[in-house]
């Protein structure tokens, strides 16, 4: 798949909590696998595994169940969250892109039974499956989310960070922020005001899917990211996380 169709699916993807809990052809499965073989990644440096699970071996304090589950297992080195969050938000709008829904679980681990790739750490994970809901938006107009102003403060950025401002993210909390300008963008997020691990741990992934949208936006017009760590000093309450260098 290109990455020209996830593109597309921002702008109409939508979260599925109501599954048909038929398991999908294992032409679909073999698809999706082939996928997640070809998927960007922030940091080549960080090992990372995919691991697919069925219903009963989910635990999940949310009260949404599928046929499919993927479980995203990583190294734990420094952003790998927000690797996490770059990396399955192009499998969440694969999933749109070929008429599946899926739904982020922030609130669900994989029981005892699965067994964890060596070396690594369980992230999170996603649902997918067939759905008689609606699977799509209509149009952007029925996205609840904050307006440009609130993300942005980047002179000409409003139709380089549309796509970014519909991701989705934990709560609907919409925590990133954008400095800086169209040559070098600073990715930032508001200063936390919850200190818990499990905000935080969130809270990281939900940079990374927003780094995703901003990657296929820059992908779509025609322009070139690298993306660094470094960061820099930001006013107000935002703390920078990373950068995107822009190369036409």
């Amino acid at each position: 798949m290109m990455e020209s169709e996830l593109y597309q699916s921002i702008f109409m993807r939508k979260s599925i909590r109501e599954y048909d809990v038929t398991p999908l052809p294992e032409t679909t499965l073999n698809k999706l696998k082939e996928f997640t073989g070809q998927v960007r990644r922030l940091d080549e440096n960080i090992r990372y595994a995919f691991v697919f699970i069925g219903p009963d071996d989910v635990i999940n304090r949310q009260p949404v169940k599928a046929p499919h589950y993927i479980c995203f297992y990583s190294e734990k080195k420094d952003n790998y969250l927000i690797n996490a969050g770059f990396i399955l938000q192009q499998i969440d709008l694969y999933f749109s892109a070929c008429n599946l829904g899926s739904c982020w679980l922030g609130l669900a681990k994989p029981s005892r039974k699965v067994i964890a790739p060596e070396g690594l750490e369980y992230v999170i994970m996603l649902c997918f499956g067939n759905t008689d809901e609606l699977l799509h938006r209509s149009d952007t107009s029925v996205f609840n989310r904050k307006n440009m102003s609130s993300i942005s403060r980047i002179a000409g950025a409003d139709e380089l960070l549309e796509p970014v401002r519909l991701a989705p993210s934990a709560g609907n909390s919409q925590p990133w922020f954008f400095s800086g300008t169209l040559q070098n963008i600073l990715v930032c997020r508001e200063k936390p005001y919850l200190k818990t691990q499990s905000f935080e741990h969130m809270n990281l992934i939900d940079i990374g899917i927003a780094m995703s949208h901003l990657w296929l936006s820059l992908h779509h017009m025609g322009k070139n990211v690298v993306f660094s760590f470094q960061t820099e000093t930001v006013p107000g309450d935002y703390e920078c996380l990373a950068s995107a260098l822009v190369e036409s």
